[in-house]
């Protein structure tokens, strides 16, 4: 198929353009070359866990590959023939191995065998979904559309040292739209702090605040110390609904206070309730490339993000979907995607 380029610079101009890109180049077997590579960013170029991510497409898509290298801001990468089995993928830093891992999923999916995936690096940072996100948000929409995936958290892994472990069972699944336009009443809502070789104090202060702002009954909130390679804190605002799910989080980071952590989450869920919708924000643009390659869905979301306009391009240079998005009277939004499923196209 005939090469496609792509600015990296455009819209948000992060890293999601390449994650998107080698994903789409791999089940649509399309040569990608990207140029300006996270312009948008303080330090341009590839980091360590997009490194990982392209060398972890080149490995499963059997390709070859152009400008890989730490700092590079140009690359050129063409897969051949993906192939299933156990892979192990390690950051070398805290960086994020789930933007590792959703950008190998899709790929993952279309194979014709089993695979296992082991991640080793940041599984609780910033700049990327946690763990739990996938576990509890991105997942279950999957199985929804007919994917088969578990996935099981090892060990935390925290910046700056990273050294979290997981791990992902992918069986090959055909995906199909989903319609997520309401999310139900809520079954489960609640609020974790977690601390990893660091005082109890500062989930106690992060509770403390948002327990202030929720107003939720008292067996909602819960501290946990857990285990990790280096010192860590999250602080996360669960809701399970009857149709759709909800994580906001905070990170701790080294100089910022325990309650400016805390009003990270408070903020995020904020909006999503206020809005009434199954599909919270982050959730919204990670969800687009499955619904694309299902080949259609809808979803009520708030208002779409950079990341979520910046996604549908990306998908659209590859697919032939449409992603339309548009504000209801009362506020929120529907995305809707419209086009063919992803095997009518390839058959």
């Amino acid at each position: 198929m005939p090469r496609v380029d792509i600015d990296g610079s455009f819209g948000e101009g992060g890293g999601q353009i390449l994650r998107t890109s080698l994903a789409l180049s791999l089940i649509t077997q399309t040569p990608v070359r990207i140029r300006n590579l996270r312009r948008g960013r303080a330090k341009p170029g590839l980091r360590r866990q997009h490194l990982t991510a392209l060398h972890a497409a080149a490995r499963i898509g059997n390709a070859d590959v152009e400008g890989d290298s730490v700092g590079s801001t140009e690359i050129a990468f063409t897969p051949s023939r993906m192939e299933a089995g156990e892979y192990e993928f390690d950051v070398g830093t805290a960086g994020s191995t789930t933007l590792v891992f959703q950008t190998i999923l899709p790929a993952l999916l279309q194979c014709s065998g089993p695979s296992r995936v082991t991640l080793i690096g940041g599984t609780h940072n910033h700049g990327g979904p946690p763990w739990d996100f996938i576990d509890t948000g991105f997942l279950p929409v999957l199985r929804q559309m007919g994917a088969t995936v578990a996935a099981r958290l090892e060990r935390y892994g925290f910046a700056p040292a990273g050294g979290g472990r997981w791990a992902a069972e992918i069986r090959p699944s055909g995906l199909h739209p989903v319609e997520l336009r309401d999310r139900g009443e809520p079954e489960a809502l609640n609020v974790r702090a977690i601390v990893a070789n660091l005082p109890v104090s500062i989930a106690e202060r992060e509770l403390s605040i948002i327990r202030e702002n929720l107003g939720w009954a008292e067996p909602a909130y819960g501290i946990e110390t857990v285990e990790s390679v280096g010192p860590g804190n999250v602080v996360m605002i669960a809701g399970r609904f009857r149709h759709a799910s909800e994580l906001s989080t905070g990170f701790g980071q080294r100089g910022v206070k325990a309650e400016s952590v805390a009003r990270q989450p408070l903020e995020c869920w904020n909006r999503y309730d206020r809005a009434v919708v199954p599909v919270g924000e982050h959730l919204a643009d990670q969800l687009l490339l499955p619904m694309a390659i299902a080949g259609g869905g809808s979803m009520l979301t708030t208002k779409p993000t950079l990341h979520t306009t910046t996604n549908a391009e990306v998908i659209s240079k590859f697919l032939p979907i449409r992603f339309r998005m548009s504000e209801s009277v009362d506020g929120r939004w529907e995305i809707v995607a419209e086009g063919a499923d992803f095997q009518q196209r390839v058959d």
